[in-house]
């Protein structure tokens, strides 16, 4: 019987690594943590990283880099985007991507803290648009 995993708010639910050279990171990364990584449905250019299945915790993505400072990003489960967003601002953050929908999953934001270390938002809504 497997059970699924609550998530709750504010934890730790995805991450992304950008890479030069996809394949090679590809490679390293399967070699070293034994990661199973695949390409996702419907994304060209980008990859699911899995972690190793139910126990662990969370999955991933690997995609191609688009700008040079573009560093690893970690996704936290928030309740509402809207919300968080605002929250970020006022404590001295700033919106980098404002809110945007993953059909049939949820909704984003990337922001940045105020030690300029970028990190998203992540509401779980599977009627988003």
């Amino acid at each position: 019987m497997s059970k699924a995993k609550k998530v709750s708010p504010a934890s730790l639910i995805w991450f992304e690594i950008p890479a030069d050279e996809p394949a090679r990171a590809k490679a390293f990364y399967g070699k070293l943590f034994g990661w199973k990584i695949n390409p996702f449905p419907g994304m060209p250019d980008y990859e699911h990283i899995d972690t190793g299945g139910a126990d662990a915790s969370p999955d991933g993505g690997l995609m191609k880099r688009m700008h040079p400072t573009h560093s690893i990003t970690t996704y936290i489960n928030v309740p509402s985007v809207s919300r968080f967003m605002a929250k970020v601002e006022k404590l001295g953050g700033s919106i980098c991507r404002p809110k945007t929908a993953v059909p049939g999953m949820g909704y984003f934001a990337i922001c940045q803290d105020t030690e300029n270390n970028s990190f998203a938002l992540w509401e779980i809504n599977t009627k988003a648009k």
